[in-house]
């Protein structure tokens, strides 16, 4: 039976500020208490306010491995100004810049899961460049163009132990949405072309594949 957070757990999940919604954050969390048991760090790309993190947070405690989170807090192209995704209220008021970082923050405090936790501050293509850890769990959720999408997958996935799980967010195969989904859902297909990736579970928009070969 697939491991649930507890009840505290999910409420933090859901309080806190973000766009995962909670069947597919329930598909999230176990797939993290299963990549656990590996034994290897769970890694996700793209923080934002850290509602996803929660997930990975008491997945990493549960299992007795280290949550990695890794974004530039500086927010994705769609939640600019201007666009749909936008939320003033993670503007810096003296940079005029998106800052997301103290609100990730606040939210890993107020659900007790800051010690389970490392933030990566930084570009992902960056981090990825000297990475050399093998980890249970790769979560793409970060940016939705193919530039961003396709280097989080070709710094990240060639990382994923044997047996580990690549998880995909945003995954929407059809057209109309360009720009929020289609992105990812090329990187999903890649993945499975690939070879070494076999698909275990689909929820709205997140996909599950598991690593089962060498290529890719």
């Amino acid at each position: 039976m697939p491991a649930v957070p507890q009840p505290e757990i999910l409420a933090a999940f859901e309080a806190a500020k973000g766009f995962m919604p909670v069947d597919e954050g329930l598909a999230l969390y176990a797939a993290a208490v299963e990549a656990g048991t590996l034994g290897m760090p769970l890694l996700e790309i793209g923080t934002y306010c850290g509602r996803s993190a929660i997930l990975l947070a008491d997945a990493a405690r549960r299992t007795g491995v280290s949550a990695l989170t890794l974004d530039h807090h500086r927010g994705s192209e769609e939640q600019q100004p201007g666009w749909e995704y936008h939320d003033p209220e993670t503007v810096d008021p003296e940079i005029g810049l998106m800052d997301t970082l103290p609100a990730f923050r606040r939210t890993l405090h107020r659900a007790g899961l800051e010690e389970h936790v490392v933030a990566l501050v930084g570009r992902s293509p960056q981090i990825a460049a000297f990475w050399n850890t093998p980890l249970g769990l790769v979560f793409v959720d970060g940016g939705h163009t193919d530039e961003h999408a396709g280097s989080d997958y070709e710094g990240w996935a060639p990382h994923v132990a044997e047996g580990g799980l690549l998880v995909i967010h945003d995954v929407f195969p059809d057209p109309v949405d360009e720009f929020t989904g289609q992105a990812p859902y090329r990187v999903y297909l890649r993945a499975l072309a690939s070879g070494a990736f076999t698909e275990v579970s689909d929820t709205g928009s997140l996909r599950v594949l598991r690593r089962t070969g060498a290529g890719i």
